[in-house]
């Protein structure tokens, strides 16, 4: 390696993906700078839903224990709900060793992770804004961090974009162009936290309604969380109100208006415009890969944005490890090239799978049809439960991917 660099890799966004690349790279003994733009603890715009299979990245990543002392709820199941009430159920036991999916707040979670990758040897800085990319030589060599009034430059050989929609570094490319095969879907997304809901105990409940749909599970302390999409269309109708847009829309979905009928919002709202779902470029230059979100945006009613959050984070480790003990422009090169394919292999026919469901459940009537069949067999819904996963993760190492 050459010493004049600052770190091998620079990471910018410091959720599931960022910390999980993170900890995985100092683990084996490479110098990491982890810039996050908030100070954690901090609340996060998301489902807060942890599948099974994320049990096991836990114990590799050396966390286990401290995701479990904040208590999390445990869910057996998740049930998706027609707006008429019918319903069918995916057991949590059809994926992953422990049979259990986890509900935790975001503020819990990226804060044990966080903790972990600085107990791991990365370099963690909170309250630091991506301000720049350095160019050189067609590729990114290291990013400009902005701290309080200060801006830094850090010079790496490898930098990570894991700061999710935003694509804080991939947008400051001089050259960047939107190489995208995301389709456009102009919603808005809600998310706040509730007392005295009506949920199921140990499930996740998944409501469709008009133009939308939105999950509501238990999460630590005997709160819900309740997260859902609609269109902007809706919300401009309900005068951007997220009370009202809830009770409007939402609660279209006779289940919802159950559950949600007496419940108390216990923190602020949350909101985010949705561009749309599916697969940006994740490795747009020489020097510059992108995890989590910032990668690919799979639909919430899958419950796998975890995953692969976590997925994503161990997969760059691995191949950046690889490059880094014989770093040269051509091995940088050849980064770019085989994270994109190995990364393509692995996530895009769930994110094809998710984008089929996603248009049919947003054809008037189909949701309650495709739930009724559903509902009537196991073996259908496992196979599309399924398919909006890779291969059972328990059954191989993860690096046999690579």
């Amino acid at each position: 390696m050459t010493r004049s660099l600052d770190f091998d890799v620079i990471i910018a966004g410091g959720g599931p993906a960022g910390a999980s690349a993170a900890i995985h790279l100092a683990t084996g003994g490479t110098r990491v700078l982890l810039a996050e733009q908030k100070k954690f603890p901090r609340p996060k715009l998301c489902g807060e839903f942890i599948s099974p299979e994320c049990a096991l990245h836990f114990e590799r990543l050396g966390v286990s224990e401290q995701m479990f002392a904040a208590h999390p709820a445990s869910l057996s199941e998740t049930v998706f709900y027609s707006r008429s009430g019918k319903s069918a159920s995916v057991p949590s036991s059809w994926f992953g060793s422990t049979g259990l999916a986890l509900g935790l707040s975001r503020a819990e979670m990226d804060e044990r992770l966080l903790r972990r990758a600085a107990a791991a040897g990365a370099h963690v800085l909170e309250e630091a804004q991506a301000a720049n990319v350095l160019v050189e030589n067609g590729g990114v060599a290291g990013v400009t961090l902005k701290t309080g009034a200060r801006e830094i430059a850090y010079r790496s050989a490898v930098n990570i974009d894991a700061t999710g929609r935003a694509r804080s570094l991939i947008r400051r490319l001089p050259f960047h162009h939107q190489n995208t095969r995301r389709e456009r879907a102009p919603m808005i997304a809600f998310k706040a936290h509730f007392e005295n809901t009506a949920v199921k105990p140990g499930a996740c409940e998944i409501y469709f309604y008009r133009g939308g749909y939105g999950g509501l599970s238990s999460i630590e302390d005997g709160i819900s969380n309740l997260c859902f999409i609609v269109s902007a269309r809706d919300v401009r109708d309900c005068g951007a109100d997220a009370n009202r847009v809830m009770r409007e829309i939402v609660c279209q979905n006779r289940r919802a208006r159950t559950t949600l009928e007496n419940a108390r919002v216990a923190s602020e709202w949350l909101a985010v415009s949705l561009e749309g779902f599916g697969r940006f470029d994740v490795a747009p230059v020489k020097g510059l890969l992108a995890i989590g979100d910032a990668a690919s945006f799979i639909d919430p009613f899958t419950g796998s944005g975890m995953l692969m959050a976590l997925e994503s984070g161990e997969l760059s480790a691995t191949l950046i490890s690889k490059c880094l003990n014989h770093q040269t422009e051509r091995s940088l090169e050849d980064l770019r090239t085989n994270y994109s394919t190995v990364y393509h292999r692995i996530f895009d026919s769930r994110l094809k799978v998710c984008s089929l469901m996603r248009k049919l459940a947003f054809v008037p009537g189909f949701a309650e049809l495709a739930i009724l069949l559903c509902g009537a067999s196991d073996r259908i819904r496992m196979r599309l439960a399924q398919a909006t996963r890779g291969r059972r993760a328990e059954k191989y190492s993860f690096t046999e991917r690579v």
